[in-house]
């Protein structure tokens, strides 16, 4: 039986004298994916970063059942371009006080297809590399719900085919995503769908 994860309540945001959304009640279960679209500027990264606690001028309830708050991909990357791939990868674990093997480390840099670029810095990799240095986190860190941003933007196929593959073991275990793309996402689960205006 699915958990609850996320429970939200009569969401809204108004910015810049502008109201992005209002009025937005959904929840997040285990093993489910709710994907966000909408127009350029109709708010889709601003109400995650509600969800997430990293903006706050909102209205309405916002209540996660988590222990840990959610691994999170934003339009900014969150890697440091002076580290290596693997000193990012190993620096994901240091930020979230839970320190990651190195065979755990090898394993991602693989699947991750930076087989070779392990001990290049990020600022001489290209920026399709750096959002897959980005992705690590996700492979290296035990959590069990995931919000990505745009997280297609700056991949290629084969990425492309990456990125689905994980985003299906992520739900075969019980896991949860919240998505903002207008990317299909071809996967073997029911995908929700919340349509900012």
């Amino acid at each position: 039986m699915a958990n609850q994860m996320l429970q939200v309540r009569n969401a809204g945001c108004e910015r810049d004298g502008r109201q992005l959304f209002e009025d937005l009640s959904f929840s997040l279960a285990t093993g489910e994916l709710l994907q966000i679209v909408g127009g350029n500027g109709s708010g889709k990264s601003t109400l995650l970063r509600v969800l997430l606690g990293l903006y706050t001028d909102c209205q309405g309830d916002i209540n996660w059942s988590v222990d840990e708050a959610p691994l999170y991909l934003g339009h900014r990357l969150g890697i440091k371009q002076s580290l290596t791939v693997i000193e990012n990868l190993r620096w994901f674990g240091v930020l979230r006080e839970a320190p990651v093997s190195q065979d755990r480390i090898d394993e991602a840099v693989y699947k991750l297809g930076l087989t070779g670029f392990e001990d290049s810095l990020c600022a001489h990799l290209s920026e399709g590399q750096r959002k897959r240095v980005a992705l690590g986190q996700f492979l290296i860190m035990d959590n069990p719900c995931w919000v990505m941003d745009e997280p297609f933007s700056a991949i290629d196929a084969d990425g492309l085919s990456f990125l689905m593959a994980i985003l299906q073991e992520h739900l075969d275990v019980n896991g949860a995503i919240i998505i903002s793309t207008h990317q299909p996402i071809t996967i073997d689960r029911p995908i929700n769908t919340l349509a900012l205006q």
